[in-house]
């Protein structure tokens, strides 16, 4: 039993451990010991308040706080649930994405290492918050692109999609910031069924049995939305590389930062006569248009293709860190929910022990 301090032995009352939630600031007046309570405005005096008023007051703000942590596990349990309900479809549409711009690579090779003078850092992040570090990272690679991309001749923007990012960015790179999208995601990510672009597509897959690969994988129901946001990136801003940024999806509680560059029609004509890209002569294309016109053509399917996956990439990541953010969220609200509860039953026991020993006291004290 916790031992009489000068406040309880001045009323007679055995002291049951919440001096430890009170601040002592001094001795009052009265020449008793004076202390703070953290959640009401004021001082207390011991000859003012009586010490039960404040053990009643600590039990009212106890149980207010364990409510509050009961409430908050209910919320984190069900943004788990919810987060894990929507996983498993986004996760197989973003696995049969990935054969949309593995052509590419195979066609072009690889040209992130390809150095020009006009870099556009499309950074794609979530809306929304509470799935971990997943837009910290992606605005972290996004901000590293954009130093490496920099130069006294070398001109470096960005284009955001999410609100999380746009927030982080506009901090120190309000002047760099070209275009921002928000609320992707209340639309379907899906492909498009346009009349134009449909009719490129039929031209793209004449370029080789390497891209009619991509029909295989093409069985989503169209719609316009990443084709809408693919052209109005390239209408609406200059560029030689397009260097998209995004969280590339392993596994729920895994998840790998992804760059990829889809150049320019002229900078991939020079590079393409240098060597420093796919060989597009070797191929045999049927139409009749120029080889500037197929580049044209290619760079913008390129693009959205890569748009597709990597939003589909992006959100599916954000699924899963959000599962598993919640997932400890729920774990740590329990946790804090055991120790409020031990400390409010360990109180309660000490308030009734000590009301049974003064009763006790008390009849000994009248039959003595």
């Amino acid at each position: 039993m916790a031992a009489r301090s000068p406040a309880a032995a001045h009323h007679g009352f055995i002291t049951l451990g919440f001096e430890a939630h009170l601040g002592r600031i001094g001795v009052g007046a009265c020449g008793c010991e004076m202390y703070v309570w953290p959640r009401i405005a004021g001082y207390f005096c011991c000859k003012q308040y009586d010490i039960i008023l404040l053990i009643a007051h600590f039990y009212r703000a106890l149980r207010t706080r364990m409510k509050s942590v009961r409430n908050i596990q209910k919320i984190t349990k069900a943004m788990k649930m919810v987060a894990a309900s929507k996983l498993r479809a986004v996760q197989i549409r973003t696995e049969n994405s990935r054969g949309l711009w593995q052509p590419f690579t195979a066609l072009l090779g690889d040209v992130p290492s390809v150095d020009v003078k006009k870099n556009v850092i499309v950074a794609i992040t979530s809306d929304k918050g509470l799935c971990g570090g997943i837009n910290s990272t992606s605005v972290k690679v996004s901000k590293a692109l954009h130093k490496l991309t920099s130069g006294p001749e070398k001109e470096s923007k960005y284009v955001i999609l999410g609100e999380k990012g746009k927030v982080q960015l506009i901090r120190d790179s309000k002047d760099n910031i070209e275009m921002t999208v928000s609320e992707l995601q209340k639309n379907p990510i899906n492909y498009t069924q346009d009349k134009e672009w449909h009719w490129w597509w039929r031209k793209v897959v004449q370029l080789a049995e390497l891209v009619s690969a991509v029909l295989i994988t093409l069985q989503q129901k169209f719609t316009d939305v990443i084709a809408v946001l693919a052209d109005d990136i390239l209408k609406n801003v200059e560029y030689d590389a397009l260097r998209v940024v995004f969280n590339k999806f392993h596994s729920v509680i895994s998840f790998k930062p992804t760059m990829t560059t889809i150049l320019s029609p002229e900078v991939m004509e020079k590079e393409s006569e240098s060597g420093k890209v796919g060989d597009l002569d070797s191929y045999e294309i049927e139409g009749g248009e120029t080889k500037s016109e197929i580049l044209q053509n290619l760079t913008e399917f390129q693009f959205s293709c890569v748009m597709y996956n990597a939003a589909l990439e992006n959100a599916c990541s954000e699924l899963g860190a959000r599962m598993s953010a919640m997932d400890s969220s729920s774990r740590n609200a329990g946790e804090m929910l055991d120790r409020l509860t031990l400390t409010y039953n360990r109180t309660r026991q000490a308030s009734i022990t000590t009301e049974l020993i003064e009763i006790i006291s008390g009849a000994s004290a009248l039959e003595g």
